[in-house]
This record gives structure tokens, sequence and C-alpha cells, in this order.
């Protein structure tokens, strides 16, 4: 049987021939006891118990008699007619912060923005999210935001800025001195259309835009290979084959929500569709999308421009084109050549590497391809990244040799996230005026001569285009918090235009957009309508396809051949949760666990398990890199031989209390190659300081000992056998035996199915239900006591590609699932039946419920959970110094949902299934005098999910799509054989490729976590 384990030391634990972990760690500490007494499982006396039994029930007392504090409400004076106390309004936006780009609603509890969903009218994302979409409302309650202007970082107010910046500028122009605005990534016409004004009233000025992760080579490229200087749109959905060079785009890479949703679509598998897209990944550290591969690839970053080279030598013999002279490939690429070849036309090839000869490839191999026009095509072009970096290292000059006269730093923070911040402090120093535009007082803002507050995106009024021709529109959802202003208020102030921004964009749409909408007779109309929907499209003029110029890559001939390396080749990349480290003081986000390391709270150099043990390191060994960072190692099952990876994001300084000081800053290991800003291109040394340093990780958490947990099978089995894969199902059924009745439900009996083709592991669904349902952020030393709160888990487990290669081959090229655990609200739950005080009923509707006030905290219930999902609070989460986060502030504790309450120290919680969200839906119903419709319940992680991998309703009713979903033959519940009858059921993986030898269908039996 195919073995599968989530750490290396269960992989030990295999190769020595013992399917279980020997001697667990204790999962808990026990209050009133030392840490000697329960670290060394010293045994305990009846004195010790009678002390633990007092401070317990002291405890209790004390809390209980304490009086609660007094709150005041205070009603309105005149109430707001759209405003009903207790009823939420939902108000449709934009969220893009320079970076990511997701349309969104925005719910809005007594004028309380407490939850983003994603906008389903939206033809880009669809509905789906993101974990930092989700977690972006708890920025606005961000006490590091900048609450005031500075001058010279002392505070001042807007007329003394507004009145010292404008005389400056004049004096400048005057002097025809040179002004720039360095600005992040703007997709707002509006803005940009402000850019000109101000250009026309300071004609010195120009504008030049910064990424902090870069995709200049792309434009570049485009510009020489097809003319079209812009980043084409993929789709995913249409491609039958796609390989993927250093691409994460199931997380990262440019439009990952978007991408997620077209890539679900392709492993879909049903009655109607029997297919599923074939997956390669080359790549130089594992990604989540390299996770999701059928067939992954480990190479080398050196080794990509080669392994491309021979892919595209390959692809144009057999299309009789000219090839170029090539290293030989350290792979095999011949199956993948033949593999585009037979679907030319539906094909997709992306690289995420910022090098213009390997994206010159790219686009050579998808035209020979037949892919231009279908998966990849210039009809619609990407707007949300516009850094050029050839520009800004000019303007890095011209700063240093003291030529700028006047920055206007707009939504960047280049003294962090450039690689060389030092050059950049130096020539900022040398500008007469510098001014800083932004949200927080960071690490750039700290040294220029006015801090100018922006709004934040849910206090904006704003537009954006993120593709040609498509629109969203932002609106404030609460008055302004500080004494900030729009970013766009600001420059049309110090152009001398006296006009609000809101008015401004108003007009702007109607002189620009309105007037092609012939369906409305007036602006208002039109304007009401779109600002409702939070979206709109126009037609785009159709434009030929572009012909690929291969002089570019016949001119560069001899720079396809790529150096050889010496030392430790060092990839840089963003994390899922993190990315570029704009959110980094967002707690949700850094208690988030990795979808593919699962540590939080900190960055580290990932190495192979294979050089590792070569080279005599350790997890948690902290190493000297080059001499200049120091950083614990961690393991990686997946990191190619000879190569490390370190996050971005970390490292910050002028952040706030949650992200200064946490990690290391990766930003400087950076470098200019070829004109563009590269994080692959370095290689570096490394050396041990002798020092450990502890991580917090959850893949340690709750093992399941050498039980099948994940199913899965080969598509060519699953044509063969719907049940492929899942033989247990009925095995489990036909030997089911119980001491209690089937409990049967006359109305509702809500289900929630997982779909583990279309599960990617991103983590928005767990950050979509911390905001829904006040889940506490606890910190790492917590969470290295096991102890995370969260209510549902994605589960990542390793297992060999095949039982043909050896055991001690299997941790470099791991094959990944990712399966999301909660709350299984099982109709025989073993929960139940055990607490002594009834805290945890089942409803009349199925669900497996808890009565907080009536919890005692004896955690019978959580050691009876054999799916351990129920969570315990250890300490009073709420105003606890000890945990400073967002419950520790009266600002932040504004993000907090009013439906749900916050628990108390001492009360066990988990998932409810949203119960507040399916009371409301049928509240709503039984008020429109109708049925419950299917979907009008979406739980948080349902309605988050950028997938749509998760589907919940009412399986008794027979049309529902969950009542389908419990019939397909690959549905199964986890640990069925214990007879819990499960609520939760998951749909067996499918994988594209060949049956493994000797068993073609697998079970997943191993440890849990």
């Amino acid at each position: 049987m195919k073995k599968y384990w989530k750490s290396l030391e269960e992989l030990k634990d295999i190769q020595e021939g013992s399917e279980l972990v020997k001697e667990q760690e204790p999962e808990f500490s026990i209050a009133g006891l030392s840490i000697e007494e329960v670290s060394n499982k010293v045994k305990s006396t009846r004195r010790d118990f009678l002390k633990f039994l007092g401070f317990s029930v002291g405890t209790v007392a004390l809390a209980s008699s304490c009086e609660q504090p007094v709150r005041k409400a205070i009603p309105y004076l005149s109430q707001p007619e759209e405003i009903t106390p207790g009823m939420a309004n939902h108000y449709a936006s934009t969220f893009f912060d320079g970076h990511d780009y997701c349309p969104v609603v925005v719910k809005v509890r007594d004028g309380r923005p407490i939850k983003i969903e994603g906008n389903k009218l939206s033809h880009i994302t669809c509905g789906g999210t993101s974990a930092r979409v989700q977690a972006s409302v708890l920025s606005l309650y961000d006490s590091a935001r900048l609450q005031h202007p500075l001058k010279d970082g002392n505070k001042t107010n807007w007329e003394t800025v507004d009145s010292e910046i404008v005389a400056k500028l004049n004096d400048i122009a005057q002097k025809e001195g040179k002004i720039v605005i360095l600005a992040g990534s703007v997709i707002s016409p509006s803005t940009l259309k402000i850019f000109e004004d101000f250009r026309k009233k300071y004609p010195t000025a120009g504008v030049v835009y910064y990424d902090a992760v870069s995709y200049s080579a792309m434009k570049i490229v485009n510009k020489e290979t097809f003319d079209r200087p812009a980043i084409p749109s993929y789709r995913f959905d249409k491609a039958e084959v796609i390989v993927g060079f250093n691409c994460d785009f199931l997380g990262t890479w440019l439009s990952p929500v978007e991408f997620s949703k077209q890539y679900a679509k392709t492993r879909e598998l049903n009655d109607e569709k029997k297919t599923l897209s074939k997956h390669y990944q080359f790549e130089s550290y594992m990604s989540l999308t390299g996770s999701n591969a059928d067939e992954r690839h480990a190479i080398k970053p050196s080794d990509e421009l080669t392994v491309l080279l021979n892919l595209y030598n390959k692809i144009a013999a057999m299309s009789d084109m000219p090839t170029f002279t090539a290293n030989p490939s350290p792979v095999d690429i011949n199956k993948v050549a033949e593999d585009l070849m037979r679907h030319q036309g539906k094909g997709l090839v992306v690289s995420g590497t910022n090098d213009v000869y390997i994206q010159a490839l790219v686009n050579a191999i998808n035209f020979l391809l037949a892919n231009l026009g279908g998966t990849f095509n210039f009809e619609k072009t990407l707007m949300t990244k516009k850094g050029c970096d050839v520009k800004f290292e000019e303007l890095v000059e011209e700063m240093n040799n003291g030529t700028v006269n006047v920055l206007l730093l707009y939504n960047v923070n280049p003294v962090y996230d450039y690689f060389d911040a030092e050059k950049f402090k130096n020539g900022l120093a040398k500008v007469g005026l510098t001014v800083s535009i932004g949200e927080v007082n960071d690490e750039t803002t700290k040294l220029a001569n006015y801090a100018c507050p922006d709004h934040h995106y849910l206090e904006s009024w704003n537009d954006a285009e993120p593709y040609t021709g498509m629109y969203s529109l932002s609106q404030p959802t609460i008055r302004n918090i500080f004494d900030t202003r729009h970013a766009q208020e600001s420059l049309l102030k110090w152009a001398g235009i006296e006009m609000d921004y809101h008015t401004y964009l108003k007009k702007y749409w109607e002189d620009n957009l309105f007037g092609e909408q012939d369906e409305y007779l007036i602006f208002t109309d039109f304007w009401n309508y779109t600002l409702q929907n939070g979206v709109f499209e126009k037609e785009v003029e159709t434009v030929a396809f572009p012909l690929y110029d291969f002089e570019f890559l016949g001119s560069n001939a001899n720079k396809l051949i790529a150096d050889k390396k010496d030392g430790l080749e060092l990839v840089l990349y963003e994390k899922i949760g993190i990315g570029t480290g704009k959110q980094a003081n967002n707690p949700w986000l850094q208690e988030m666990p990795d979808p593919i390391s699962k540590a939080v709270w900190d960055n580290y150099l990932a190495v192979s398990p294979t050089w590792a043990k070569e080279n005599g390191f350790e997890q948690e060994d902290v190493v000297s890199i080059n001499g200049e960072v120091e950083l614990p190692v961690l393991i990686q099952p997946g990191q190619p031989i000879g190569t490390a990876s370190i996050a971005l994001g970390y490292g910050r300084s002028g952040a706030g209390k949650v992200a200064s000081g946490l990690g290391k800053n990766a930003y400087p290991f950076a470098q200019m190659k070829n004109d563009t800003k590269q994080f692959n291109a370095s290689s570096i040394t490394i050396e041990k300081t002798g020092k450990t340093y502890p991580l917090a990780s959850s893949q340690t958490y709750h093992t399941m000992e050498g039980r099948p947990i994940v199913r899965e099978t080969s598509l060519n089995n699953w044509k063969q056998q719907p049940d492929a894969g899942n033989e247990l199902h009925k095995i489990n059924e036909e030997k089911a035996v119980s001491l209690y009745k089937k409990p049967e439900y006359e109305g509702f009996h809500w289900a929630l199915g997982v779909d583990l083709n279309k599960c990617i592991g991103c983590s928005a669904c767990v950050i979509a239900c911390q905001a829904e349902n006040n889940v506490a952020v606890i910190g790492k030393e917590e969470i290295k006591n096991r102890r995370i709160m969260h209510w549902m888990r994605i589960d990542r487990y390793y297992s060999a590609v095949s039982d043909e290669i050896g055991a001690a081959e299997q941790p470099e090229n791991p094959e990944v699932v990712h399966q999301p655990v909660m709350c299984q609200h099982c109709d025989n739950a073993p929960c139940e039946n055990v607490c002594p005080v009834a805290a945890t009923p089942h409803s009349k509707e199925g669900l497996n419920q808890m009565a907080y006030n009536r919890c005692i905290g004896t955690r019978y219930c959580m050691n009876n959970c054999p799916y351990r999902v129920r969570r315990f609070n250890w300490y009073r989460y709420v105003n606890n110094d000890k945990f400073d986060y967002n419950f520790n502030e009266e600002l932040s504790k504004m993000v907090l949902n009013p439906d749900v309450v916050v628990r108390e120290r001492g009360v066990v919680e988990k998932c409810s299934f949203c119960v507040q969200r399916i009371q409301e839906a049928k509240l709503t119903a039984k008020k429109e005098n109708r049925k419950l419709d299917d979907g009008d319940v979406q739980p948080a992680c349902v309605q988050a999910c950028p997938t749509k991998a998760l589907v919940f309703g009412d399986k008794n009713n027979e049309d529902t799509k969950i009542a389908k979903l419990m019939e397909n033959p690959r549905m199964y519940n986890l640990l069925e054989e214990l007879h819990t009858l499960s609520s939760v059921g998951y749909l067996t993986k499918v994988r594209n490729k060949e049956a493994d030898h000797g068993h073609p269908d697998s079970y997943r039996d191993g440890h849990h976590g």
C-alpha cells in the first residue's frame, strides 16, 4: 500500500518500519503543575490533583463573581435611512493594494465593515477571494496606520502641508527643476487622468512606476517579440496541457484568484466532463502551484533557461522551425513536448521568472503551439503590473546625482523592498522635497519631509481597470477613522484643481465611459447601477493576432546558454499569506499556516532533506547567510538539492507592533540581471552559528495513526470504474454496525462537500472563517504548545510519486494533497455522549452545536473527537496584554462580528457551519414568504473559496447540489469506519497520470495534521 506522511519525522517512522509515532509530545500543559512535571511525565500525586482542582474552581468562581464592565449604547439622534440596527448592509467595492486585485462586496454592520466577500458579478474572479483579500478588513482597524499628516516626523495639519508643498512645487517648477511621482502600479483610470492634470500644472513632472515584485521582463519581451508592450491575458480554463516554470499562478503570480478559478474548471470531473487538464510544473522551491501539479520536476534556478531552451528546440524541430545550441537538459522534456504538440492551440506555457530570455522562449513556445488567441492573447491586456525596472534604476541614479528636485512617493516602500536600499536612501537625502502618500508610517515614509496619509480602500472612492475594458468601482463603507485624505485629492489640491475626488471621479466616468452606454438616458442611472454592481465592462476593439518576431532570439542566441553557478542557489518567493510584506502587520495572516511548510510567524531558509543531511544541518539550526543575515533552517521536502529558498515580506521595521522585527528581510538578496530585477539569480554561502531558533508549525498536530484519510486514484482508473480509489466506502457501509438508531431529519439536514480535485490549499477559507467567527489570534508561543485556534485547517500530506521509488528518495520530490478539515457534524457524534453538562448537543437540523455558557472546560469532547477539530480557550484572549493582537484594542475590536459571541477562557469552540448565516437565511426566506433556495446559505469558507471546491446545502432535498454530490461514487467520509455518520463528505482525488504499479488506487494512510 502506498505510504503517506506529513513530516520528515513520520517518514522516518515509516522507513524504520513503524506506522505509529512511538511517543508524542504532550498536546497541552496543565495549569497548576510545573513544566518539569509535564515534560518529564512525573506521576501526579493526589496533592497535585487537589491543587489543580482548587486552582480551576477558584478561577471559575473568581471570574463569575467579577462585575461585568458597563458598556454604553448610544442611540442615533437622527438614524440614517439605509441603516437598520442589527441588520447588515452590503456594498460593492474593489480591493487593490498595488499588487493584488479583487472585486469585493463589503458587509457592514451598524457602520462598521466586518467582512469581505468576492463579487459574483465580476467575470474575472466570479466571487472568489484570497487569504490576503479576506484579511484586508482587519487592516482598516490597524492602529499602526498614519493618523494625521506629518512634517519631518511631527504632527501637523493639512492646511500647513498643502500651503508649504504647493509653494515649493511652484518654486521648483519655475526653476524647471525635475519633479517625479514614484508610484506603485496604478490601475485607476481617473487617477491616471489626475497624473496628466498634475503634469499640465508642472510640465517638468514625470511618473515612474515601481513594483516590489517586478514583471517588467514580460512587457519588454512582448514589445520585442509581439510588438505589444503589455502583459497578455491567460485562460487556464481553455488549456488541456499546462506547463509552469517557477510560476506560482495559483498562489501569487499576476492574478491568482482569477487563475485559481480557471484552473479548477479544468480539474472538475462529472458525468458530462470526464477529462482533466495535464499539469506539469518545473520549479526551484515547493510552491502552492507545484503541490497541485500532476507531474512536478524540481530544478535549480540556473537550469530553468536550459530546460526551456531544450523544450523550445524539441517543439521547433517538430514544427520545422530553427533551433538553437543548448546544454543538455537536466530533466527529460520529451514527454512534455509531445503532450504539448498533441494539444496545439489548447496548451499553455508560463514562467514567473523576471528574465527577458526566459520570457522570450516562453513566447516562442506558445506561438509555435498556436496558443496565441486561445489560452494566451492580447485582446484584453493585464494592467495591474506597471513597474519598470530600468526606469526605476535610472531614477535612483538621478537621485544620487542630485538632479531630482521633488519626489512624490505614492504607495511605494523602496527603502524596505528595493534590494539596494542604502543607495536609495542616499539618493533620497539629496532630493530637495520628498513627500510620501500612503497608509502607514513605513520605512520610506519615515525618511520623507512630509507624510500625507491616504485613506484605507474601505474608506475610499476609486475606480480600477485591471484588464482593458473591464472596470470596477470602490466606494466608502465607513467614514475615515483618522485624519486621512484621498491621495488623489492631495494631488488635485497641489495641482490647483479645487474639486473633491468623488466629484472628479464621477465627472471622469461621465466624460469617458457614459457616452458608450446607449441603454441609459441619464448619467445618474448609469452611475448608480454600476456602483451597485461594482463592475462594468465595455467592448474593446478586436486586434489581429501578432506574429512572433524570432529576431530577438536569433540576435541573442549566445545568451540563451545559462551560466553554471557554484554554491547554494537561492530562490526568493512570496508566501501565500504575507506576500510582498504590505500586509505584514496583519496578525490573521501571520498566524495562517503556510500551505506547504505549515510554519507561522517567521520566515526561514528552506533546504532539501538530502542537502541538509549531507552538509550536517538540522531543523532549526541558525545559519549565517553570506555573513549578513541569520535565519533558522527548515528542511523542506520538494526543495531541489543544491538550492535554498527564503520568503519575502519579513524583517519589517516600520509596519507596526505585529510585524516589526519579525523574521528577516530577504529583498537585499535580489539583483539586477539583463535589465530586470530577479529573485532567483544569486548564489549564497551559509555557515552554522551554533545557535538554534524554534519554529512554530501546525504540521505535527493531531495524529491519526495509520488510518486512511485521503483517497486518490488515476484518471484512467476512474474512467473505468467511477468509485476507483473509494472501494473502502462500500466496505465500510457494509460493515457498519451501531447500537444507536440512525437519526432521521424531517426538515433540513445540513451537509458540506469537499472536492479534493478542486481544493488547491490556498487557505482563503481559513481566514474567511476567522473573520466571520471571531477566532482569536494567540501568537507563536501558544502555537508551539499546539493550541492553534482556527476552526478549520488545511491538512497537507506528502507521498512518494510511486512505490518504485526507494524510501530514502521520497522526500526530494513528493506528491502533495491538501485537505480541508473542520467539525464533521457527525450524526453519531462521539463528542456529544461524553460531555457531563450537555454543552455540545445535536440540533434537529443535523448540526453539532456548542452552548458556550454551559461549557465547563472538561475537554472530554476534545479527547473523544477523532478528527481533532475542537479548540480550547486556554486563556482570556480579549483585553489581555499577553495577546496584544486584534482582541486587545478598542479600534481593532471593531472588526468583530456581533452575530458570533467572543468566547471566554475555559470554553471549547469549533466550526458551527456558520449557524448564524443559516438562521439569517431562514428568516429572510420566511419574511419573503418563500422556501429556502439551494445556495441561500453559504458558510464563510464556502463563499470565500476561489475554486468552488466547497459545496453546502440541505442533503434532505434531493434537488440540491450537496444531495447530488453525496451520491457521487467518489464521495467518502473521514474515518467512516468509526461510523460517526459525518455530515462532511470528500470527493476522491483523481490525478491525471498513469496508475501506480501494484496499487492503481491509493488510500492516504498516515498521520494527520
